[in-house]
């Protein structure tokens, strides 16, 4: 059971370390989060959070990073669930509609809108389809219960990926298609951001996009009158 002081640290080196992809050292530490204590207090608590095998670092002279229990650490427990701003989801919505229009295969609009939004790789399909369960996805869609789920490095069901990470979700569509969605990327990815860019895409797959457009619009005029 990690300290509330030591629960700060390893979310400072996770978000330091998602910025900037350098190991993150006590003085960064200290002077860009706010800490109010030592860089030898924060350097031995992190020597500690190193010792449980929640940091790492690469060598003597180096900061630290999390390790995959860190992250998991970090997910579970420390993470705060962000939904998307109302900007973000507009854009989101008009964007799939604008590619609809264009005719534009589903499943292709959905990868190029998460990849440009997460900065990752994004993978859409429906289920029954033989090329995805080729592709390892058959060991995931029997771990899945309906709801998002994140795997961090070794925990990825996917043998070629153990070294990445993935934000995962089934999908229905209005006309009962079942499908899947993910994004694959490094484990510094931005865990909360893209769980919630799934959640709200799944939510939009399952959804009547000209209805939610047509609400969005009712709330901007009542804004402006």
């Amino acid at each position: 059971m990690l300290t509330e002081r030591q629960k700060k640290i390893l979310s400072a080196v996770v978000k330091e370390y998602t910025e900037t992809a350098i190991p993150a050292g006590s003085r960064v530490i200290v002077n860009k989060y706010s800490f109010n204590l030592s860089p030898a207090t924060i350097r031995n608590e992190m020597v500690e959070l190193d010792r449980q095998g929640y940091l790492y670092q690469p060598h003597v002279s180096a900061g630290r990073i999390p390790t995959d229990k860190g992250y998991r650490y970090f997910v579970d427990a420390i993470m705060e669930d962000r939904e998307l701003t109302l900007e973000e989801q507009k854009k989101l919505q008009k964007e799939l509609l604008k590619l609809k229009a264009e005719n534009t295969r589903l499943n292709r609009t959905v990868v190029k809108l998460l990849s440009a939004l997460s900065g990752n790789l994004a993978i859409s399909g429906v289920i029954d389809k033989n090329e995805f369960y080729d592709f390892g996805m058959d060991e995931i869609l029997e771990k899945l219960s309906g709801e998002t789920k994140i795997f961090i490095g070794k925990e990825n069901p996917i043998r070629e990926i153990k070294n990445c990470s993935m934000v995962v979700s089934p999908y229905k569509t209005k006309r009962g298609e079942r499908g899947i969605l993910a994004i694959i990327g490094p484990k510094r990815m931005e865990y909360a951001r893209n769980k919630s860019l799934v959640d709200y895409m799944k939510k939009l797959l399952g959804s009547s996009l000209v209805l939610l457009l047509l609400i969005d619009l009712i709330y901007d005029l009542r804004i402006t009158i």
